[in-house]
Protein backbone atom coordinates (compact mmCIF):
# COMPACT_ATOMS: atom_id res chain seq x y z
CA UNK A 1 0.00 0.00 0.00
CA UNK A 2 1.52 3.29 -0.84
CA UNK A 3 0.62 6.42 1.26
CA UNK A 4 0.20 9.35 -0.55
CA UNK A 5 2.34 12.93 1.38
CA UNK A 6 -0.04 15.01 -0.41
CA UNK A 7 -2.27 15.87 2.93
CA UNK A 8 -4.69 17.52 0.53
CA UNK A 9 -5.20 15.20 -2.24
CA UNK A 10 -7.19 11.89 0.00
CA UNK A 11 -10.48 11.70 1.12
CA UNK A 12 -10.61 11.53 5.03
CA UNK A 13 -11.97 9.58 7.71
CA UNK A 14 -12.77 10.44 10.77
CA UNK A 15 -11.32 8.57 13.76
CA UNK A 16 -10.57 9.30 17.64
CA UNK A 17 -7.32 9.80 18.74
CA UNK A 18 -5.94 10.53 21.83
CA UNK A 19 -3.96 13.00 22.86
CA UNK A 20 -2.40 14.30 25.76
CA UNK A 21 -4.70 17.50 27.22
CA UNK A 22 -1.84 20.23 27.60
CA UNK A 23 -0.44 19.61 23.61
CA UNK A 24 -4.12 19.92 22.91
CA UNK A 25 -4.88 22.71 24.65
CA UNK A 26 -1.56 24.31 23.28
CA UNK A 27 -2.45 23.56 19.83
CA UNK A 28 -6.06 25.15 20.02
CA UNK A 29 -4.75 28.69 21.69
CA UNK A 30 -2.36 28.55 18.58
CA UNK A 31 -5.38 28.15 15.94
CA UNK A 32 -3.58 25.06 14.59
CA UNK A 33 -5.65 22.68 12.57
CA UNK A 34 -4.82 19.63 15.09
CA UNK A 35 -6.25 16.99 12.22
CA UNK A 36 -3.81 18.36 9.52
CA UNK A 37 -1.65 18.41 12.23
CA UNK A 38 -1.67 14.68 13.46
CA UNK A 39 -2.00 13.52 9.92
CA UNK A 40 0.90 15.26 9.02
CA UNK A 41 2.78 13.56 12.36
CA UNK A 42 1.31 9.99 11.48
CA UNK A 43 2.22 10.14 8.04
CA UNK A 44 6.35 11.56 9.21
CA UNK A 45 6.28 8.73 11.35
CA UNK A 46 5.36 6.07 8.42
CA UNK A 47 8.14 7.29 6.25
CA UNK A 48 10.61 7.07 9.28
CA UNK A 49 9.68 3.65 9.77
CA UNK A 50 9.67 2.61 6.12
CA UNK A 51 13.08 4.06 5.68
CA UNK A 52 14.30 2.30 8.69
CA UNK A 53 13.03 -0.77 7.26
CA UNK A 54 14.58 0.02 3.61
CA UNK A 55 17.84 0.08 5.82
CA UNK A 56 17.52 -3.39 7.69
CA UNK A 57 16.58 -4.94 4.41
CA UNK A 58 19.26 -3.76 2.38
CA UNK A 59 22.24 -3.75 5.17
CA UNK A 60 24.07 -6.39 3.48
CA UNK A 61 24.27 -4.54 0.19
CA UNK A 62 25.13 -1.04 1.75
CA UNK A 63 27.60 -2.43 3.65
CA UNK A 64 29.32 -4.80 0.58
CA UNK A 65 29.07 -1.60 -1.48
CA UNK A 66 30.49 0.86 1.39
CA UNK A 67 33.57 -1.80 1.59
CA UNK A 68 33.70 -1.82 -2.51
CA UNK A 69 33.98 2.02 -2.38
CA UNK A 70 36.84 1.96 0.65
CA UNK A 71 39.10 -0.71 -1.39
CA UNK A 72 38.59 0.21 -5.01
CA UNK A 73 37.34 3.89 -4.96
CA UNK A 74 34.36 5.36 -7.00
CA UNK A 75 33.64 4.39 -10.21
CA UNK A 76 33.52 7.59 -11.90
CA UNK A 77 35.79 10.15 -10.47
CA UNK A 78 34.06 13.34 -9.88
CA UNK A 79 35.65 16.61 -11.76
CA UNK A 80 36.18 18.39 -8.74
CA UNK A 81 38.42 15.86 -7.30
CA UNK A 82 42.18 16.70 -8.20
CA UNK A 83 43.17 14.17 -6.54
Amino acid sequence: MRIRSDIHSSTRKPTNLTIRKDILEEAKSLKLNTSKAAEFGILQAIKELKSKEWIEQNHEAITAHNERIEKQGVLLKPKWDNR
